[in-house]
């Protein structure tokens, strides 16, 4: 299955229609038709369903277009790891991270970094730490910011600063509001709103003294920010980080720390034996000397 076959099949995939793909890759539409056909034949399943004016894929091609993304990603970071100049490095930098105040070290290190080699280019991902290490497993990041506990044994790691306080989020008038602290106690029978990591359970279940899950949760989030749109609406009490949200006087939201107090220790996690870039490298040298400055 060649790369440019899969170039075509996501470029029909995000334009919906023969003509207007056709017309983005600069084909004639007979040949691009003919391509996807022998695609279908290589791959001996039907990837579209061809309607009257969109097409739209079939569960297969669903799958396929997942995989291609990544396998184009994959192809197109590691070709531009590749074109560096000899007079200056240059190269690419996938970092994924979740929310977290740990990321400004991070920064510090990439602004050193881009002054030194102003031809380097970084990626961020947002995401939680199963999704993050998805990525690092596929190749598609070169390094993940995530919270304790990681698996030591698959990932090398460097400790960060940083950590993070896990307390509650919630709208001003909500009963919990007036209490200085949030206790195991106090968040029984409360509406629920948790984040979907799975590392997050263990250690939100251990303070709680009881599987998370015997509580009343409500709902779920990735993303901080959109979970804080719910706490406004008084859905619910949200579990979380300080520090991400504007809780200040003129804020609709208060946050109340946990006690017993419950830090998140952040680490910098690479897959092991993992072979990097040249810009990759230099990116975790100067981290090591941010880190050390600290």
């Amino acid at each position: 299955m060649e790369i440019r076959l899969l170039r075509y099949f996501v470029a029909v995939a995000s334009q919906q229609t023969i003509s207007a793909a056709a017309q983005q890759l600069h084909l004639s539409q007979p040949t691009l038709s003919r391509q996807l056909s022998d695609l279908e034949n290589e791959l001996d399943t039907t990837l579209f369903i061809r309607g009257n004016r969109k097409i739209s894929l079939t569960a297969d091609g669903q799958y396929l277009l997942k995989k291609a993304q990544e396998i184009i990603q994959l192809t197109d970071k590691t070709t531009a790891n590749f074109k560096q100049k000899d007079e200056t490095l240059s190269g690419e930098i996938y970092i994924g991270a979740g929310e977290t105040k740990g990321i400004q070290v991070v920064a510090q290190a990439l602004k050193k970094l881009l002054q030194n080699y102003p031809a380097i280019q970084f990626h961020l991902y947002s995401g939680n730490a199963d999704d993050i290490m998805n990525k690092l497993d596929s190749g598609l990041l070169d390094f993940g910011i995530v919270i304790e506990p990681a698996d030591k044994q698959k990932y090398d790691y460097m400790h960060l600063p940083e950590s993070d306080t896990w307390g509650v989020l919630m709208h001003k008038d909500s009963p919990l509001a007036s209490k200085e602290e949030i206790r195991p106690e106090d968040l029984h029978n409360k509406a629920l709103i948790i984040s979907r990591q799975t590392t997050v359970d263990s250690e939100l279940s251990s303070w709680l003294g009881q599987e998370i899950t015997n509580l009343n949760i409500v709902g779920t989030y990735n993303l901080l920010y959109n979970a804080a749109q719910m706490a406004k609406e008084k859905l619910g009490y949200v579990l979380c980080l300080d520090r991400l949200i504007d809780t200040s006087i003129d804020s609709s939201l208060v946050f109340k720390p946990l006690t017993p107090n419950l830090e998140a220790s952040l680490n910098i996690i690479w897959k092991k034996n993992q072979f990097f870039s040249t810009a990759a490298q230099e990116f975790l040298q100067e981290l090591r000397k941010t880190i050390e400055n600290e």
